[in-house]
């Protein structure tokens, strides 16, 4: 008898267990998609910041997970029974376990911080190093870029926190491109740059960044000058705003090509390095 009600608990334990595991896994589920619900609900109604919804979303679930795994434990006798070694010896494995995810313990922290002193948000265009990518994911441990390639850079939380960040998005979005052209000697450098002139403020991405003011005084609204004097051109360089750094890029890519196309046009010449040889007779 005493072996059958050992047996019975034994069974009932392990009931229990696999019980408690299968609820974690489903209530970690759960608490997942209600915040996420929640969150994608309030944005009709507020400007929320997605990047802290983000992080919080990731810190819920190993609690849960450790809640529900603590819990299962405390049903399986062996473990009891280890359990007064296992605290006895939890200096030496804190400090081992330390020293070995010391790195990772950095991540998080760092993860933390970005998420509480936001320099850059999910959805922001940033540079890092040579890299740049629009903010796709923050995770305790990484943060998610995606180039214009569609390519994803998986880069730690610590290594980009100790980094010099370029925001695109911060504040202001608006940004300014250089426009170069080089033209050559023998053509109207004020035709070249009434010419360019007229393409750009034609360009329905072109943001004037003129105060009302400056409009009355009659500040130009596009900036061009002569900057450089090369071997075979002249070189004429455009300031062009625009409202973020994706027009920006377009604008710039609409714009050589319109911009060449009236050169060719009125007689405004685009020089190419030209080598001239001369062959000594002996």
């Amino acid at each position: 008898m005493a072996g059958e009600f050992l047996l019975d608990n034994t069974q009932a334990n392990a009931l229990i267990v696999i019980g408690v595991l299968l609820a974690t896994v489903v209530i970690a589920k759960g608490v997942r998609l209600l915040l996420t619900r929640t969150f994608e609900n309030s944005t009709y109604h507020i400007n929320v910041d997605h990047t802290q919804f983000v992080v919080f979303r990731h810190m819920f679930t190993p609690v849960i997970y450790l809640i529900g795994i603590g819990i299962a434990i405390s049903f399986i006798p062996p473990l009891k029974a280890i359990s007064v070694s296992l605290f006895a010896s939890a200096g030496v494995i804190a400090v081992v376990f330390g020293l070995a995810a010391q790195k990772a313990f950095s991540n998080i922290i760092s993860g933390i911080f970005l998420a509480i002193a936001k320099p850059f948000r999910v959805g922001d265009l940033i540079r890092f190093g040579e890299t740049y990518g629009f903010v796709e994911d923050i995770t305790l441990r990484h943060t998610v870029l995606k180039n214009f390639n569609n390519k994803r850079f998986i880069i730690p939380n610590g290594v980009i926190s100790d980094e010099i960040i370029e925001n695109y998005h911060i504040e202001d979005r608006k940004v300014c491109k250089f426009l170069e052209i080089g033209i050559g000697y023998d053509s109207d450098v004020d035709k070249a740059m009434r010419i360019m002139e007229k393409e750009i403020l034609k360009h329905p991405d072109y943001h004037d960044i003129r105060t009302p003011k400056q409009v009355e005084e009659g500040v130009e609204s596009v900036m061009i000058r002569v900057v450089d004097f090369t071997d075979s051109a002249v070189k004429l360089r455009a300031w062009v705003w625009a409202r973020d750094p994706v027009q920006a890029f377009y604008m710039v890519c609409d714009l050589r090509k319109s911009i060449k196309k009236q050169f060719d046009k009125q007689g405004i010449v685009i020089p190419y390095p030209q080598r001239t040889v001369h062959l000594k007779r002996k």
